[in-house]
């Protein structure tokens, strides 16, 4: 009898991409020009449309070993077999193996999931969603536009921490961080975190900008 855990490996083409990590639920949208990533996408269209995405540090030079698949929703052919597509994350995975480099790399990999929580999720996810607004808010006076958040905000909690993770202005290390947290409740408290400096640093400029259009 297959044990659950050897149900969950498989092999996954592999997509590297510099700076950049993809959260379960998000969208993606790509242009794929480089050949070797021509031949994986055009392979992945006649199978299942998933493929790894991975992040790169063009700094280290290494490439992450915690990925989300990517599931091809939406694609459009451009000349000389380029193409656009609007893909989806779906599942995290971790990288257990590299089975090939070539003509693009997979990976045997295994999928990862948040444990379950420990506590109810939903004061922290609420905390998170009106830090949220407080920062829009903020940044909506400072450069005087008019800004809102979109209708569509996960009611969930683990699908907000994953669209706060997403959207979240920060570096590339920080969001990776976010997705190899395993925890939906140490993922929203590190959000709260980043959340609270974001609108304390914006709330202090809005207050030097009212003393200075008042003086």
């Amino acid at each position: 009898m297959t044990s659950s855990s050897k149900i969950a490996v498989r092999e996954l083409p592999l997509f590297p991409l510099p700076e950049l990590v993809l959260f379960p639920t998000r969208p993606l949208p790509l242009h794929i020009f480089e050949f070797r990533y021509r031949i994986m996408m055009n392979t992945i269209l006649s199978s299942d449309r998933r493929f790894g995405v991975l992040m790169v540090d063009p700094v280290a030079g290494t490439i992450a070993n915690i990925g989300c698949c990517a599931e091809i929703i939406h694609y459009q052919r451009l000349p000389d077999d380029r193409m656009k597509m609007l893909t989806l994350g779906q599942q995290r995975f971790r990288v257990l193996e590299y089975v090939r480099e070539k003509p693009y790399p997979v990976g045997l990999v295994e999928w990862i999931e948040d444990q379950p929580p420990s506590k109810d999720l939903r004061p922290l996810a609420t905390e998170v969603e009106q830090l949220l607004r407080d920062v829009v808010r903020l940044l909506g006076k400072l450069t005087e536009r008019k800004m809102e958040l979109p209708e569509e905000l996960p009611d969930l909690p683990t699908e907000l921490s994953y669209w706060v993770a997403s959207n979240i202005d920060t570096i590339a290390a920080e969001q990776q961080a976010l997705l190899e947290t395993q925890d939906t409740v140490l993922r929203l408290e590190r959000e709260a975190e980043i959340l609270t400096s974001t609108r304390n640093n914006l709330a202090a400029r809005a207050v030097l900008k009212d003393t200075f259009n008042n003086s």
